[in-house]
């Protein structure tokens, strides 16, 4: 193969090199800002915007770029991006991280969190206009392409005319290819591969703080090959001769000589990425460590609460967080008993803590009880609770569960994990229990069973994933496998902290078919003050009139706390005016809450 060609397929596997991790810092950035501020759609879609945008700048832009140093402009576009990359993903972290002052603008904070797409992508809009010149100028032979590409691409080709000759009127083109084409080509195809590995792992395996890390490294590898290629460089020897930098086979120069800082820093930063993707395991888990602690630490007034996690998990569908929180502040403890807790989070939802776990499965499980017969005929369907904990409720009632959760990985994890067992007590060895590990709208779709009680301990709406958890179709299908007494209840966010979701969520199940609702409280006494505190808030829906909840037949839980039952009747489902409903096909993003 002759030098031209060799030339040539080095330009081809760069670009293909830099078009994957220009594809990847893409997803990186949408799933970041997805986790951030939550909205899969919403992140996604001006992620992608931005970065196309700002894309077509930087490569409407290229051309004023000196055209007699397009190599050293590529190897200082890769060392930016090299560069850039990961401190932009830092910096978003940061910013969800440090407590921002009230008068800081929402706005502001938004603009800022996405500037690393813009940038990112800017750079991006050099490389392939770069990499199409540099291919275009070695076209010295004729041949824009080595012998291997020309015959893959001429199949291709041929197979691609017969196809549309099927629909078209086709002449088949003879003669070789621009560079512009065989760039764009390899571009489209390392952007392909990119969205691939990313997606069965990079993301999966790794997470996106090693992912990053990744693609800075591949970035300044390539900087370095780039320039240790094609560079002018040369060496001098001790008969004062020069010598070329990678040998004397090294082609035609294509970089002059580019700052020794600049070649420092890439040199560094290759180094420095090598050794966090050597150890991205505790990097990813450090990391990580400290941003959730001082995420959680700043749901709280400033230094009223030290936090320290303690163990972290992803499985395919959630992250699991487990931590410590620590009463640092002045005066008595108004979240709990003690000085110190043990909590669980999913992703960025709280999920339970030591001194309202029971409290808060008493509002799910025995309060809706008391509404309820009790015994082996008694049908119950719980979806989500992979934790086990409202099996162990229902347990003590003896009635027949179905249980449905999504996570197998989790549901196996909180099995024998000291933390949960502490709670559910071997729950999943029931003897009157049936766990399907599915999605729960899928299960409903899927089954004749009708029940007596839905107990739904899902998570929040707080990402878009979960939007068919909280659709009218997911409800109608409860509905829709309720007995003619039959009831839904769930746990709900406070219509004052949340109007807008409460509306979208009351009008959604009022779609469903569902026309009355029981609201109230789980109470506890969560800080040992002597003073009984809300905990959660919960609703019981149902399709039709029921029998108003009697204290006197109550469950345990319900007769401790009578003066707190006693009044509660069974309401209208209200209808609001100008709010959608929110359905699978049209989704109403009102729904989706920010934690």
């Amino acid at each position: 193969m002759s030098d031209t060609r060799t030339a040539t397929a080095a330009l081809l596997v760069l670009t293909f090199v830099v078009s994957f991790c220009s594809f990847v810092y893409e997803f990186v950035y949408s799933e970041l800002l997805t986790v951030m501020y939550g909205g899969t759609v919403t992140q996604y879609v001006i992620t992608v915007g931005l970065y196309f945008f700002s894309l077509g700048v930087g490569a409407a832009l290229s051309d004023d770029l000196n055209p007699e140093d397009y190599g050293g402009n590529f190897f200082r576009t890769e060392v930016l991006l090299a560069a850039v990359a990961p401190a932009g993903f830092l910096l978003i972290v940061g910013l969800n991280s440090v407590r921002v002052p009230r008068a800081v603008p929402p706005e502001l904070l938004w603009t800022v969190a996405r500037l690393p797409v813009v940038v990112v992508g800017f750079l991006s809009g050099f490389e392939l206009p770069l990499l199409t010149h540099m291919v275009d100028d070695r076209d010295d032979d004729g041949t824009t392409t080595p012998a291997w590409i020309h015959r893959l691409g001429d199949r291709l080709h041929d197979w691609t005319v017969t196809c549309l000759g099927v629909f078209w009127n086709v002449e088949r083109k003879e003669g070789r290819r621009s560079g512009l084409s065989v760039v764009l080509a390899m571009d489209y195809v390392g952007g392909l591969c990119g969205a691939v590995v990313y997606a069965r792992l990079l993301y999966p395996r790794l997470g996106l703080i090693p992912t990053i890390f990744v693609l800075a490294l591949l970035n300044a590898v390539a900087a370095l090959a780039f320039v240790g290629y094609f560079s002018g460089w040369s060496w001098p020897s001790s008969d004062n001769d020069d010598r070329r930098l990678f040998g004397d086979s090294t082609p035609t120069p294509l970089v002059g000589r580019v700052p020794k800082t600049l070649l420092v820093v890439c040199l560094l930063l290759t180094a420095s990425y090598a050794g966090v993707v050597a150890n991205h395991e505790t990097a990813d888990e450090r990391l990580s460590e400290l941003y959730l602690e001082q995420q959680i630490e700043n749901e709280y007034p400033p230094g009223a609460m030290s936090v320290e996690i303690t163990d972290q998990e992803t499985t395919r569908y959630q992250h699991v967080i487990r931590y410590e929180r620590t009463w640092t502040g002045a005066g008595p403890n108004p979240h709990f008993t003690g000085r110190s807790e043990q909590c669980l989070r999913l992703g960025s939802a709280v999920q339970l803590c030591d001194s309202w776990a029971d409290s808060y499965h008493n509002g799910l499980v025995d309060v809706p009880m008391s509404l309820v017969d009790h015994g082996p005929e008694t049908k119950v369907l719980v979806v989500g609770g992979g934790d086990w904990i409202a099996i162990d409720h229902l347990r003590q009632y003896n009635v027949t569960v179905d249980h449905v959760d999504l996570d197998a990985q989790f549901m196996n994890m909180t099995k024998h994990d000291p933390f949960f067992r502490h709670w559910h007590d071997d729950a999943y060895e029931y003897d009157r229990l049936q766990t399907t590990a599915t999605d729960g709208y899928r299960y409903l779709q899927q089954t004749n069973e009708t029940y007596d009680l839905v107990l739904l301990d899902v998570p929040g709406a707080t990402d878009d994933d979960l939007l068919t958890l909280y659709s009218k179709e997911f409800y109608r299908s409860v509905r829709q496998h309720l007995t003619d007494d039959g009831m839904m209840v769930t746990w709900a966010y406070s219509a004052d902290r949340y109007p807008e979701h409460h509306k979208a969520f009351v009008n959604t199940v009022g779609a469903a078919g569902f026309t009355r609702q029981l609201p109230y409280w789980a109470w506890e006494d969560i800080d040992s003050d002597g003073e009984t505190e809300r905990v959660e808030r919960f609703y019981a829906f149902a399709p039709g009139g029921r029998q108003p909840l009697s204290v006197a037949d109550g469950t345990a839980y319900v007769q401790q706390y009578r003066d707190r039952y006693h009044d509660r009747q069974w309401h209208r489902v209200p209808r609001y005016r100008g709010v959608r409903v929110n359905s699978i096909f049209h989704p109403n993003y009102d729904v989706l809450v920010d934690t």
